[in-house]
Order: C-alpha cells, then sequence, then structure tokens
C-alpha cells in the first residue's frame, strides 16, 4: 500500500514538473498572443481578451489541455503588460524571470468577456498606464481621467455615459481611463480609494476631482469651465482694430459650442461671435442678412467677403476639420533655412541623407548638428512631452561620423532600436539624467537598425543596452531603467562604495579580512533578473553601512569555477562574512523574504558588535550627568513594540557616532524612579547629553523612532544649541 501510494505522489508531481516544463519552454511570448515586439498595453490588453474568450477552459470543458493552454497565453500576458517583466523577459527571456514572476492563477470566463479592460475598445477613450500617465498629464492638454476597477459595479453603470460623454467632447478635451486592478501603485499615488474616480488634471494645474452627478450635462458643465479658449464677443470698435495676418472664426453657435471650439482651436483661430440682435449696424455694413459661420484666414479683414469660408454646420467637429484644412501650412525648409518647420525629404534628399532620416520623423533641433529624433507613438500629448523634454535635455543623436569612440571626455551610450518598448521607456529617463548630470557626463543614443556596423563592434545583443565610456574603460549599466538608478550609478562609478571582487581578491580582502572588519557579498549573473532587480538595492545598501560593513559583489558567469567552488548555487546567493568568525571562511546567508536596502541593512548590521552600553541608576548618575563625555541615551521598555523596532536604529547611531559619543540603554521597566526622575513619559525617548567644559546640558533628541541619519544631524545641531545656551544664561565656559 505505502509503495503503491508512494508511486501515485511521485506520478502526479512527475505530471505537473512535466506540464510546467512543457509551459516554461514553450514558444516566444509576442507570438503566443498574436503581437509585434513593438506592441502597447492596450494592444496586448486586446489580443489576450480576443484568445481568453475563445481558449478559455470554461469555454472548452471537453479539452483536458485546455487549462494548460490557458496557463501559456495568461503567463504571456501577465509579464507583457508589466513594464518590468517585460524589460527584463526582452532582454534575458525565460531565464530572466525566474524566481521574479509567479503564474497559475486566471480569472473566469465571465470576466474577462464583461469586466476585462473596459474602456480598451474605445476610439474616443485613451487607456493610460503607469508608464504613460505623467507624460500624457503633463504634456499642457486638459485631460479628463476615470478611476476604475474591473469588479466595481458602479463603474460599469458609468461606462455607456463616459462613451457618450467621450464622443461629445472629441477634440475639446483628452478623455482617459486607467483600470487601478492593474495599475494600483498609480490610482494609489495619486489619492484614488473610491470607484470610480473622476478627476481634471492639465500641467501647472492641481488635479481637479469631480464630485457631481454622473448624467452627461453635468460631465460637461464640469469640464467645460477648464476649457481655457477664449470667445470674444465682436462689436464695431473691435472689428475695426482686428489684425488683418490672425485668423478668425465667426460663427452664429450655442455659448457651449463656441467655448468648445475655443478650445480645439486654441493659439490657432480666434473665435469670435456677433449678436446681430444688438449689433444691427455692424451686421449691415458686413452684409450679412442671415445667419452663418465664417472662417477668415490671415490676412482677409473681417469686413471681407471674398476669400472668406462659409461652413454650413451647427457641429463643432465638423466646423474644426473644414477649418484645420483650410490653415496656413508649416514653412518648408531646406538645407539654407533651416530652423523650425518641416522638411520635404524628396527636395531635400542631401540633408535627409546626412542626418540618416529615412522615413518620415519628428525631430528636436538644438543646431544643425544637435538633434533628436522621436521614436514614440504618434499621439498629441507624446509628441508634446517629447518636445518639451528633448529641448532642455542634453542628448546627442549618435552616428559614425560623432560616436566618441576616443573621446576624452565620459560618455554614456544607449544603443537601442526603435520598435522596442523598453527603448523607449527608458529615453525619458535618459533626458532626466542627461540635466541632471550636465557638465559632468555626455549622453548620446544610437540607433542599432541604422548602424548595425557600430552596435556589431561593442557586441550590442540585446536592447537597451546602456555603456559608459571612459576613456579606454567601459562599464555595462544593468539597473533598473530610471534616471534615479542611472545616476546612483554614475555616482558609484566616481565613489564605488560596492566592491567588485575576482578570486584573488575575495583571497586578500575577506578570507585575510582585518579582525575588525564585516564583509557582505551578492554572488550573481548578469543574465539573472532578480540579481539585476537587487543591484540598486545593494548599492543603496553600501551607502547605508559606508564604514560598518564592506560590500562587495562576485560575478559568477565571469567566475563560474570559483562560485561552484563556494558552494553558490543559485542567483542571487549574498552572504555575510561577520567580523572576529572562528574560522575565516564562516559566512551566513540572507534568507528574508524582502530584498530592499533597509531589509538587508538590518540583516548586516545584526552581525556587528554591540557599541551601545546597558546603564544602571548608578551608570547614569556617574557617568552620564556627572562624567566628562558626550552621551545620548535610549530610555525604553522590553515590553514596548515601539522600542523593539528602534533598538536597531538606535545601534546604529551608536555605530556612527562611536569615538565621539558614546550610547547608553536606560530599561525603565527595571529602573522606573530613574525614568521618572529624568522625566521621562513616554516610550522610546531619546536623549543627548552633551559635555560642555564643565557642565552637562540635557536636550531631548526625539522621543518617536526616527532614521539614523536624522539623530545624527540632531546630535550636531542640538550640541551648538547647548553651547548657544550656556552663552545667552552667562555661565562661565
Amino acid at each position: 500500500f505505502i509503495s503503491g501510494f508512494l508511486f501515485n505522489v511521485f506520478r502526479r508531481d512527475m505530471r505537473r514538473l512535466i506540464a510546467c516544463s512543457l509551459l516554461l519552454a514553450d514558444k516566444d511570448y509576442y507570438k503566443l498572443l498574436g503581437l509585434s515586439k513593438d506592441a502597447s498595453n492596450r494592444d496586448i490588453r486586446q489580443a489576450f481578451k480576443k484568445l481568453a474568450l475563445t481558449m478559455h477552459p470554461d469555454k472548452n470543458p471537453n479539452d483536458q489541455s485546455s487549462h494548460e493552454k490557458f496557463l501559456k497565453i495568461n503567463r504571456a500576458y501577465e509579464v507583457l503588460k508589466d513594464e518590468d517583466l517585460r524589460k527584463k523577459y526582452d532582454k534575458y527571456g525565460e531565464k530572466g524571470l525566474q524566481d521574479s514572476f509567479q503564474g497559475g492563477r486566471y480569472e473566469s470566463w465571465s470576466f474577462y468577456r464583461y469586466d476585462f479592460g473596459i474602456y480598451d475598445d474605445d476610439l474616443e477613450i485613451i487607456t493610460l498606464d503607469r508608464g504613460d500617465f505623467d507624460a500624457a498629464v503633463d504634456s499642457g492638454e486638459l485631460w479628463f481621467v476615470n478611476f476604475y476597477f474591473p469588479r466595481c459595479s458602479h463603474c460599469h453603470d458609468l461606462a455607456p455615459m463616459w462613451r457618450e460623454f467621450a464622443k461629445e467632447m472629441d477634440g475639446v478635451l483628452k478623455i482617459g481611463a486607467v483600470n487601478c486592478g492593474d495599475n494600483n501603485r498609480l490610482c494609489h499615488s495619486k489619492g484614488v480609494s473610491s470607484y470610480p474616480s473622476l478627476y481634471m488634471f492639465k500641467a501647472g494645474m492641481n488635479a481637479q476631482k469631480y464630485f457631481g452627478d454622473r448624467s452627461k450635462e453635468s460631465l460637461m458643465k464640469f469640464a467645460i469651465q477648464f476649457v481655457h479658449g477664449k470667445v470674444m464677443e465682436l462689436w464695431h470698435g473691435k472689428v475695426a482694430k482686428s489684425h488683418r495676418k490672425q485668423s478668425w472664426l465667426r460663427d452664429c453657435l450655442g455659448s457651449q459650442t463656441r467655448q468648445k471650439l475655443a478650445g480645439m482651436l486654441e493659439d490657432l483661430v480666434h473665435v469670435g461671435w456677433v449678436d446681430c440682435s444688438t449689433q444691427a449696424e455692424l451686421c449691415t455694413s458686413l452684409n450679412v442678412e442671415t445667419s452663418f459661420t465664417a472662417y477668415f484666414p490671415p490676412g482677409v479683414s473681417l469686413r471681407q467677403r471674398d476669400g472668406t469660408l462659409a461652413i454650413m454646420s451647427l457641429d463643432a467637429r465638423e466646423i474644426y476639420r473644414e477649418v484645420m484644412q483650410h490653415l496656413p501650412d508649416l514653412e518648408a525648409l531646406t538645407w539654407d533655412t533651416f530652423s523650425v518647420g518641416r522638411v520635404d525629404c524628396l527636395a531635400e534628399a542631401q540633408l535627409c541623407k546626412s542626418l540618416y532620416i529615412h522615413k518620415p520623423s519628428i525631430a528636436v533641433f538644438r543646431g544643425i548638428d544637435d538633434f533628436e529624433v522621436y521614436h514614440g507613438k504618434y499621439l498629441l500629448y507624446n509628441i508634446v512631452a517629447f518636445a518639451k523634454e528633448s529641448v532642455r535635455s542634453h542628448i546627442t543623436t549618435l552616428r559614425p561620423e560623432n560616436f566618441p569612440h576616443n573621446d576624452k571626455e565620459p560618455w554614456l551610450v544607449d544603443f537601442f532600436v526603435p520598435w522596442c518598448p523598453p527603448c523607449r521607456a527608458l529615453l525619458p529617463e535618459l533626458r532626466k539624467a542627461s540635466i541632471w548630470l550636465f557638465g559632468q557626463l555626455k549622453f548620446g543614443t544610437l540607433d542599432c537598425t541604422m548602424h548595425d556596423t557600430v552596435c556589431t563592434m561593442y557586441n550590442i545583443q540585446a536592447y537597451p543596452t546602456t555603456v559608459i565610456f571612459n576613456q579606454s574603460k567601459t562599464h555595462h549599466y544593468e539597473g533598473h531603467h530610471s534616471a534615479s538608478s542611472i545616476l546612483e550609478f554614475i555616482e558609484d562609478m566616481v565613489n564605488p562604495v560596492v566592491e567588485d571582487l575576482t578570486p584573488d581578491s575575495f583571497q586578500q580582502l575577506v578570507l585575510q579580512r582585518q579582525p575588525n572588519e564585516t564583509w557582505a557579498l551578492d554572488f550573481f549573473a548578469p543574465w539573472c533578473g532578480p540579481c539585476q532587480a537587487l543591484l540598486p538595492e545593494w548599492r543603496r545598501l553600501a551607502r547605508l553601512v559606508l564604514g560598518l560593513v564592506r560590500v562587495g559583489t562576485v560575478d559568477c558567469q565571469r567566475y563560474h569555477s570559483f562560485c561552484q567552488g563556494q558552494n553558490v548555487r543559485v542567483y542571487p546567493e549574498l552572504r555575510i562574512f561577520p567580523q572576529e568568525a572562528l574560522r575565516p571562511e564562516f559566512y551566513q546567508s540572507y534568507n528574508g523574504w524582502h530584498r530592499d536596502a533597509h531589509s538587508l541593512r538590518a540583516w548586516a548590521l545584526g552581525f556587528l558588535p554591540r557599541v551601545s552600553v546597558d546603564l544602571s541608576p548608578e551608570d547614569f548618575r556617574t557617568q552620564v550627568l556627572q562624567g566628562q563625555e558626550h552621551w545620548v541615551l535610549d530610555f525604553y521598555a522590553p515590553w514596548c513594540g515601539p522600542c523593539q523596532h528602534f533598538a536597531p536604529e538606535f545601534e546604529f547611531l551608536a555605530q556612527l557616532v562611536k569615538g565621539t559619543v558614546r550610547a547608553g540603554k536606560l530599561d525603565c521597566q527595571a529602573y522606573e524612579q530613574t525614568c521618572q526622575a529624568a522625566g521621562i513619559r513616554a516610550y522610546p525617548t531619546v536623549r543627548f547629553y552633551p559635555y560642555l567644559d564643565t557642565t552637562k546640558v540635557r536636550q531631548q533628541v526625539h522621543r518617536l523612532p526616527v532614521a539614523c541619519g536624522h539623530l545624527v544631524a540632531l546630535l550636531a545641531n542640538l550640541q551648538q544649541a547647548g553651547r548657544r545656551q550656556l552663552r545667552e544664561s552667562g555661565l562661565k565656559r
């Protein structure tokens, strides 16, 4: 019986293992969903929903393999919809997702049919995600955004009205929707706590929440007050002063339609109207006999009828389209007049060829050789955001002629391809970083679809690949694709806090370390997704424990045999080699769940010898109050939860001020009378007792746990305050 039972368990587990192996080994995620690699999040959702409605096990109850099939497309969707997981998959494939993604769960068929991606099929409603939300609302356009949750019944009730409203306001403002089920962090950061929540956004304006009823009329009344296009009422004197170089639209429309047109045509055409019941003389002089809407192009006076365009429509969108077709075209530029406008690459083939522009493109030029080409989606808010960022940034579009092969100045070069979504997501972050690091580092981008020879020369095999060229040395950036992470990486290059160890340096620095040294090491592989995610946190850890713990890394792809000899079997493997160990090769591995810098710091500091001392009432009186040293004290109670959380912070403080300020702890449960006499009313209470020549001055630092960096700053400030107090009281120094 036992043998049969064990055999059945083994057979069941083997089936699961084989199914899991088949799942992991399946074909490309993009092909599974029928997508190209430049697919947007909206494209990914639409493709997955289409497959989910036909392949779901609920719709295929007689197909025993439907569960495994659906798991495959569900995993592909879960990876590709997540910006960070998609970057890892694009760069490292399935291998890069190990330990960073746990799949296997999916919703019922009815969820995908009725609740999934409510607005993904609506042309007038733009679905915003974490990656493009800020670019949209900061573009200068007016955005009315619906934050919804897929399972929220009120959200579904609003959906038909939101679609009608979007069609009515199309062209006046942008109507957006954010799925808070997929973008929980984004919604939380915007203060969204209930669904649906409707907010109006515009650059330079605080977000305005809508609290009215959900009728189309109420939504329009709320929205139209934010449309700032100006509508002018014309009278005789105004007409006489109208500038001949300006475009005018004079109409007989309702006030709301006029305001919508003014918003749609803002900065393009002035919108004005004439009330012929009160301005009869003006209408007679203009030969106006019946109500009509007319467009007056630049150079045509409002008193002229020749050259004007009569528009026989009362619909704002139809009038807008008619006017846009008759606006003056952009100036055609040549090599000699190159400034702002458009370039006809058939007529100016030499110019476009010299810039390696072979297809219709948008570019911002800061000079004839200093320009940046736009590679994103052709949506107005994305283009506007690009133009604003590019004008202020310092990124050079590189070509073979200006590539910094042997430049004496350091360069950060981003090797990318335009069809790659992670590449496009990185470009705005590079622009921010180029502003922060202006004068210290030059930034450039190289399009590997245009200049594959240069990319091959530097063995670029994945996109984006970011390389720092510092004269003869090159450094590959492997951190998060954000401006702050790039800045940290550059700072670490200039003042490295993490030491890259080889087998030889491991022997010399770790195994032969000084008795008072502690080492924390990260054994990693460059292709490992979790390893890449850990790197920025590992560098932050090194800064947090600087001077207390030495932090290093070992590249196990480069030193594979060495890592095998150290019994490293998984990546990343985090180990600490404590000081004063009985054997130099003794270590402890990190088994914690969280891999953020502060969790790692608590782990590392736990291996340092304690610096703070426990004080008795007698010690407090003789050493602190009557002694000739600076003291910082932690008054605590063993039963106090905040005291327990604060204990590692206080010990860290003690380590930082060691040699300058002594650190002590007083147990207020054991020595209640001493704490009461000292005026302690809550736990933990931290006090600083500086010795200023012949006088001890008590200063309360903080009653609650705070970061040690803050406490160190407070100690310095309070020491100065104590000296001022002595001077003001007239005491002899």
